[in-house]
C-alpha cells in the first residue's frame, strides 16, 4: 500500500504540473478543466462502463488536487506580493532620477540664455562693425573705379588706347563693362569741349556692340549655350541688346519651317527654344513673347493671306472653310503656346495677336456666311426639281390667298384647279440633309468665328435662312401642291398621295428639331435670342400643323367619297330582298367585301404616314367617319328577313375590319350598330324585349324606330305599334 501510494503522488504530481502548464498556455474553463481531471483519473471516467467506476478513488484525486491548488495558490500570492514590493522600489529610484534630470536641465537652460544673450550682443556689435567699414570702403571703391576709368578716359582723350583691356580679344567682357561705363560718363560731358573723344567713345561702343553681337551669333550657330548666356548677360546694358535677341530670334527661325504644316511647325519650334531661352536670357519670358510675336506677324499672317484671299473672291466655299481651318488651328496652337511662360497677361497677349491675323477675315464674315447659304440652299433646290422636270409654280401671297386659305380651312372646297404632280411629294430627305448638313457647318464655323457678343445674333440670322429654305421653299411648298392636288370628294379612282407627304414632312420635322436642339440652342440658350428662335419655330410649325390637318381631313373625305362610290356601284337593292329567300349563300355582299378591303388598305396607309399620338387621331376620325357613312347607307334599304341576316353579316365584316384601327370608340360604335341590325330580324314578339337590351337601352328611341322602319315586314307585322 505504501508503494502505491508513493506510485500514485509521483504520477498525482506530474500529472498536476502538466495541468498548471495548460491552464498557463489555454483560457482557463473549471467544467472542461474538471472533465479533463476525471477522465485521466482510473476508475473516474466512463471508459470501462459502470463497473469501471470508482467514486472513492475520485473524491481521493479531487481531493489531493485541490490541496495542491491551494498550496499553488499561495506561492503565487507570495511571488505576487515580492513583485509588487520591487515594483515600488523601483518607482522610488526611478521618480528621484527624474527630479536629478530636471534639476540638470533647468541648469543647462539658465546657461543657453547666457549664452544666447552674449552671442546677440556679438552679432550686433560686427553688424556695427561692418557698417562702418562699409561706410568707408564704398566710397574708397567708388574713388578707385572713378580713377580707373579717369585713367581709360584720359587714353581716349589722348587718342592712344594702351590698355590691354582694349587691345586683348580675350578681355573684350572687361572691356565691354568699361567702355559701357564711359559711354554713360561722356553722355554727361558738354560737346562743344568734349566732342572728339565723345565721338571716339561712341565709336568703340558701337564697335564692342557688334562685335559682342557677332559672338553670340557664332556662338547660337555653334550652340554653345554657356558663352551665350554670357554674352547676352553683357549685352543686357546696351541699346543693342534688342538686336541681339532679334538676331536670336531670326536665327531659331531658320530652317524651322521645313514640312507642309506651319501649325505643327511652330508648335516644335517653340517647345525647342522655350528650354534654351531660360539659360540665355535673364528675362526669357520677354525672349519668348517676341518670338511668337515675331511668327504671327511674319509666318502665320503670310500663311493665313496667301490661304485666303485666293478664294476670297473665286470660291466662297473654300474660303470659309479655310478661314474656319485656319482660325480653329491658330486658336489650338495659342492654346499650347499658353503654356509657356510668356508673362502676367499671357491669354490677352495671345488673343491680340489672333485679332491682328484674322480681324480683317471676321469683319465681314457672317455677311458672307449668310449669301454663301443662300446662294448654295437655292443651289440645293433648284437641283432637285431640276431633276424632277417641275416648274416651280409661284404661290400665291396676300389678302387673295388668306382669304382662300380661310375658305378652304372651313369648307374642304378645293379652291383653284387640281394639280397633277404624278405620285411626286416634292419632297426629298437627301435634299433636307443637303441643306441641314451646310446650316450645320454654317452653325459650327459661326460658333468659332463670331465675337461673343455677335454670337447669339448671328446664329439666329442663320436659323431664319434654314427657315426660310427648308420649311418655307421646300416643306411649305410640297404641301401647297400636295393640297391643291387633292381631288375633290366625290372624285372616282383618286390617287390619295397627300398621306405620303404627311410622312416625309413627319420625318423632316424630325430632323429640323434634331438640329434645333443639337447646334443652335447651345448657341443661343444663355442670350435673349432663345425667346425668339423658339416663337419663330413654334410659328413655323403650327402653320405647317394648320396645312397638315386640312390636307389629312380632306383626304378623309376623298376616302369616305370613295367608299361610298363602291357602295353605290356595288350594293343592290336585291341584296337585303333576294327573290329567293332559301337560296342565299353568300357570307357578306360584294359591296361590304370591296369596302372592308379598301379600308384595310387606307389604315395601312395612315399607320406607314404617322406616328405616335397621330395615328389614333386620324384612325379615329377615319373610323367615325366610316361608321357614319354605312350607318347612312344601311337606312336607304328594305330588309327581308334573309336580307337582315345578309345585313348583319355585312356590319360584322365591317366590325371585324374595324378592329384594324385600334381605337376603342370606333369598335364601340360598330358594337352598336350591330345591336341595331339585329332589329331587323328579330321576332315582332321580341322587339320591344330586345330594344330594352343592354347595348340598346341608352339610345333614342327615333333611332330604333327608324332601323324597325326598315323591315319588309313593318306595316304588316304593326311593328310601329311598340314605339307609340
Amino acid at each position: 500500500m505504501a508503494a502505491a501510494a508513493q506510485l500514485f503522488e509521483v504520477r498525482y504530481r506530474d500529472g498536476n504540473m502538466q495541468h498548471i502548464q495548460e491552464r498557463h498556455l489555454e483560457p482557463f474553463d473549471a467544467d472542461e478543466y474538471i472533465e479533463r481531471l476525471a477522465w485521466r483519473t482510473p476508475g473516474g471516467g466512463s471508459k470501462g462502463g459502470a463497473e469501471a467506476f470508482d467514486p472513492k478513488r475520485l473524491l481521493v484525486e479531487f481531493q489531493n488536487h485541490i490541496e495542491e491548488l491551494k498550496q499553488l495558490d499561495e506561492r503565487i500570492q507570495r511571488k505576487v506580493e515580492k513583485l509588487e514590493q520591487q515594483c515600488h522600489r523601483e518607482a522610488k529610484e526611478f521618480a528621484h532620477k527624474v527630479q536629478d534630470l530636471q534639476r540638470s536641465n533647468q541648469v543647462a537652460f539658465q546657461h543657453f540664455q547666457e549664452l544666447d544673450e552674449h552671442i546677440s550682443y556679438v552679432a550686433t556689435k560686427v553688424c556695427h562693425l561692418g557698417d562702418q567699414l562699409e561706410g568707408v570702403n564704398t566710397p574708397r571703391q567708388r574713388a578707385v573705379e572713378a580713377q580707373r576709368l579717369m585713367t581709360y578716359f584720359n587714353e581716349f582723350l589722348d587718342g592712344d588706347l594702351r590698355s590691354d583691356v582694349f587691345n586683348n580679344p580675350e578681355k573684350i567682357k572687361e572691356a565691354a563693362d568699361i567702355i559701357q561705363k564711359l559711354h554713360l560718363i561722356a553722355q554727361e560731358l558738354p560737346f562743344d569741349r568734349f566732342a572728339d573723344v565723345k565721338a571716339k567713345i561712341a565709336s568703340k561702343y558701337h564697335d564692342l556692340e557688334r562685335q559682342l553681337i557677332q559672338e553670340f551669333t557664332n556662338a547660337q550657330r555653334t550652340g554653345e549655350i554657356g558663352r551665350m548666356r554670357e554674352v547676352a548677360a553683357v549685352l543686357l546694358h546696351f541699346k543693342g541688346y534688342a538686336h541681339c535677341v532679334d538676331v536670336y530670334i531670326k536665327q531659331c527661325q531658320e530652317g524651322a519651317y521645313m514640312s507642309n504644316d506651319i501649325f505643327e511647325d511652330t508648335a516644335v519650334l517653340c517647345q525647342r527654344v522655350n528650354k534654351q531661352v531660360g539659360e540665355v536670357f535673364c528675362s526669357p519670358e520677354t525672349v519668348m513673347a517676341k518670338l511668337i510675336q515675331s511668327i504671327f506677324d511674319n509666318q502665320l499672317q503670310a500663311h493665313v493671306k496667301e490661304k485666303l484671299d485666293e478664294a476670297r473672291h473665286s470660291d466662297v466655299e473654300q474660303y470659309l472653310k479655310n478661314l474656319y481651318d485656319l482660325y480653329s488651328r491658330t486658336t489650338l496652337l495659342t492654346n499650347k503656346l499658353a503654356e509657356f511662360n510668356l508673362g502676367s497677361d499671357k491669354h490677352t497677349f495671345l488673343s491680340r495677336l489672333i485679332k491682328n491675323i484674322f480681324s480683317m477675315y471676321l469683319e465681314n464674315y457672317i455677311e458672307m456666311e449668310r449669301q454663301y447659304l443662300q446662294s448654295r440652299s437655292a443651289m440645293i433646290l433648284q437641283r432637285y426639281y431640276d431633276s424632277k422636270n417641275h416648274q416651280k409654280r409661284p404661290l400665291g401671297s396676300g389678302s387673295i390667298q388668306e382669304l382662300k386659305e380661310r375658305i378652304r380651312q372651313r369648307t374642304n372646297l378645293p379652291l383653284g384647279p387640281s394639280i397633277d404632280t404624278h405620285g411626286e411629294t416634292l419632297l426629298s430627305q437627301e435634299v433636307v440633309v443637303n441643306l441641314l448638313q451646310e446650316t450645320r457647318r454654317a452653325f459650327e464655323r459661326c460658333h468659332k468665328l463670331s465675337d461673343p457678343a455677335d454670337l447669339s445674333r448671328n446664329a439666329f440670322s442663320i436659323f431664319l435662312l434654314l427657315v426660310d429654305h427648308l420649311c418655307v421653299d421646300h416643306i411649305d411648298y410640297a404641301l401647297e401642291i400636295g393640297l391643291s392636288a387633292i381631288p375633290s370628294a366625290d372624285a372616282k379612282n383618286a390617287n390619295l398621295y397627300f398621306l405620303d407627304v404627311v410622312q416625309q414632312a413627319n420625318t423632316i420635322f424630325h430632323l429640323f428639331d434634331k438640329q434645333f436642339n443639337d447646334h443652335l440652342m447651345p448657341l443661343i440658350s444663355s442670350s435673349p435670342k432663345l425667346t425668339e428662335c423658339l416663337h419663330k419655330k413654334k410659328e413655323v410649325i403650327e402653320q405647317m400643323e394648320v396645312k397638315l390637318d386640312t390636307g389629312i381631313d380632306r383626304t378623309l373625305n376623298c376616302m369616305v367619297g370613295q367608299m361610298k362610290h363602291i357602295l353605290a356601284t356595288e350594293q343592290k337593292k336585291t341584296d337585303f330582298r333576294p327573290e329567293d329567300e332559301n337560296n342565299v349563300m353568300i357570307q357578306y355582299t360584294t359591296a361590304c367585301s370591296k369596302v372592308c378591303v379598301y379600308v384595310s388598305w387606307q389604315v395601312e396607309r395612315v399607320r406607314r404616314s404617322m406616328d405616335g399620338k397621330n395615328v389614333d387621331t386620324v384612325l379615329a376620325e377615319l373610323g367615325v367617319r366610316f361608321h357614319r357613312l354605312i350607318h347612312e347607307h344601311l337606312q336607304q334599304f328594305t330588309y327581308s328577313s334573309m336580307g337582315g341576316m345578309l345585313a348583319i353579316c355585312d356590319v360584322a365584316e365591317y366590325r371585324r375590319c374595324a378592329k384594324d384601327f385600334r381605337v376603342p370608340l370606333v369598335l364601340q360604335l360598330f358594337d352598336t350598330l350591330h345591336a341595331l341590325c339585329n332589329l331587323l330580324v328579330v321576332a315582332p314578339d321580341n322587339l320591344k324585349q330586345v330594344c330594352s337590351g343592354e347595348q340598346l337601352t341608352n339610345l333614342d328611341r327615333n333611332l330604333l324606330h327608324t332601323f324597325v322602319q326598315l323591315r319588309a315586314d313593318y306595316r304588316s307585322s304593326r311593328l310601329g305599334r311598340h314605339f307609340t
